[in-house]
């Protein structure tokens, strides 16, 4: 989220505590458009917030440890009015680190695969630290959610995007950020 956003990465791993966010303005099919990037709290004591921060999400961003429960999980508590065509996207994150993985890139494919939905479930395999492929699978999914609501009609505020991510965190640089605006 941080090297997305600010172009950097803080080696620094802090937990998320319920969520945090960070905004982002990109020109996307001449449009300018804002994306509200949230990291919420993967952990199961967090999970009863969830539901104020993805109702009205455009799309989901999924940074995983726990692949199989965590898009049903969300999906449940946004309530999208179609789920099986509602724009996921999945990061392998920290490819950099090929050792500390806990998910084979197979079965993360194989996961993506599997699922029988409308709308492709594309993954991405990504390092933070190192930039790689971060501003790729982000693009991708502010495309897919921009199509997507020009199709449904969805839009409440004009390209306004909400991308939910469970991603790591940069408290202290989200809330400096936050207090700035």
């Amino acid at each position: 989220m941080n090297q997305y956003v600010n172009i950097k990465f803080n080696c620094q791993y802090k937990e998320t505590i319920g969520a945090d966010f960070l905004t982002k303005e990109i020109m996307l099919d001449d449009k300018l458009v804002t994306m509200q990037i949230w990291d919420t709290a993967g952990q199961e004591r967090f999970q009863s917030r969830g539901v104020a921060f993805y109702r009205g999400a455009d799309a989901c961003v999924l940074s995983f440890e726990k692949l199989d429960t965590w898009r049903d999980e969300f999906l449940a508590q946004a309530g999208p009015r179609d789920s099986d065509a509602f724009p996921f996207i999945v990061l392998g994150n920290k490819v950099d680190k090929e050792s500390e993985r806990r998910v084979p890139k197979e079965k993360a494919h194989e996961w993506c695969r599997g699922k029988n939905v409308q709308q492709p479930i594309q993954h991405y395999e990504t390092s933070a630290k190192e930039a790689t492929s971060v501003e790729e699978a982000f693009q991708t999914i502010a495309a897919s959610a921009l199509h997507k609501g020009h199709e449904d009609d969805m839009y409440v505020y004009q390209y306004k995007l909400d991308v939910s991510t469970c991603d790591e965190s940069y408290q202290d640089k989200v809330r400096e950020k936050a207090m700035e605006q």
